[in-house]
């Protein structure tokens, strides 16, 4: 164990911190409030086209940072290896971990790693903990949500679901489909220090766009109403949902993100998403309503009926984060 955290995880990681190769990291962190968060991820399969459970798992953490609007800083990154895992598997997962922090601009600097018995861990299991700072002051979650709220998603829904499947079951679809795995802490930063009065936002990971809305309408006690016509989804992703008996709402994303804003805002938020790589195809799918039925998202359907849209009920794709 000696061997592979000097020979693996400290060339990999390398900084200052890590290298003192204590018990705990000594870490100087700016003024402002800190957020801090954490996540286990056990992805099946391992690596699954556009992501790898590597590099999830340091996205999933920092984008958790990002969603109250901190600036993510620091992971520490926890590894249950299964006996008998691939020396190489285990290389290649970490390297995409080195890549993806450099690109979320954060430092890993502690960890720890364990071994369990062939057949128990699934190849790698990965928790990691994050420490970001909150340098503005407003406060973003559910309870700062105003009737007439715009809502705006950062781009397609679904893709990383459909992804994962795709490789689990060995399925071949005629179009190559890509996870949506991505950081997100750059894209809130923008819309903040542009002046974005941020109500709330949330990543749209477990349970999907769906999900996500029911919480907030629940916790804020109003209720949401989307349109079905202005739902981003790509044509083969919503084609493969429906072939499969899926609904795009309920299927998890790993890069997307939905944001609360004042109406007089929405506009400007919106071409600031767009102008970023991470919201290229950003689009406005609703508001916030005072309807009587508080804590319900309504979908205006492409017929022009009204449906209720529900929290997903059980895990419609097990193991995808």
């Amino acid at each position: 164990m000696n061997d592979l955290i000097r020979e693996m995880f400290f060339p990999a990681f390398d900084n200052p911190i890590l290298g003192q190769g204590l018990d705990a990291a000594s870490l100087h962190v700016p003024p402002g409030r800190l957020a801090f968060t954490t996540d286990s991820y056990v992805v099946k399969p391992l690596f699954f086209p556009g992501g790898d459970i590597g590099s999830m798992a340091v996205y999933g953490t920092v984008n958790d940072l990002a969603m109250v609007g901190a600036r993510p800083l620091f992971l520490s990154s926890g590894f249950i290896l299964e006996e008998g895992l691939p020396m190489e598997t285990l290389w290649t997962v970490v390297q995409s971990m080195r890549l993806a922090a450099e690109k979320a601009g954060v430092t890993i600097v502690t960890g720890d790693t364990k071994v369990v018995d062939h057949g128990k861990g699934d190849g790698i299991f990965i928790n990691t903990a994050g420490i970001g700072v909150l340098e503005h002051s407003l406060e973003i979650g559910p309870s700062q949500v105003r009737k007439g709220d715009k809502i705006l998603v950062n781009g397609d829904i679904a893709r990383h679901g459909v992804a994962v499947l795709s490789v689990r079951e060995g399925l071949e679809f005629e179009t190559h489909i890509d996870s949506d795995s991505a950081p997100l802490a750059d894209l809130v930063a923008t819309l903040i220090r542009a002046g974005i009065e941020v109500h709330c936002l949330r990543d749209l990971t477990r349970g999907g766009l769906a999900s996500a809305l029911v919480e907030i309408a629940e916790q804020a006690g109003l209720s949401i109403g989307i349109q079905e016509k202005l739902l981003p989804c790509r044509a083969d992703v919503k084609a493969i949902c429906e072939l499969l008996g899926f609904d795009p709402l309920h299927v998890a994303n790993e890069g997307r993100l939905v944001v609360f804003v004042p109406a007089y805002q929405a506009e400007r938020a919106l071409e600031l998403m767009k102008a970023h790589e991470q919201a290229q195809g950003a689009a406005l799918i609703g508001e916030v309503t005072a309807a009587d039925c508080r804590g319900q998202v309504i979908m205006r359907s492409l017929i022009g009926g009204n449906r209720i849209v529900d929290m997903l009920s059980g895990e419609q794709l097990p193991r995808i984060c």
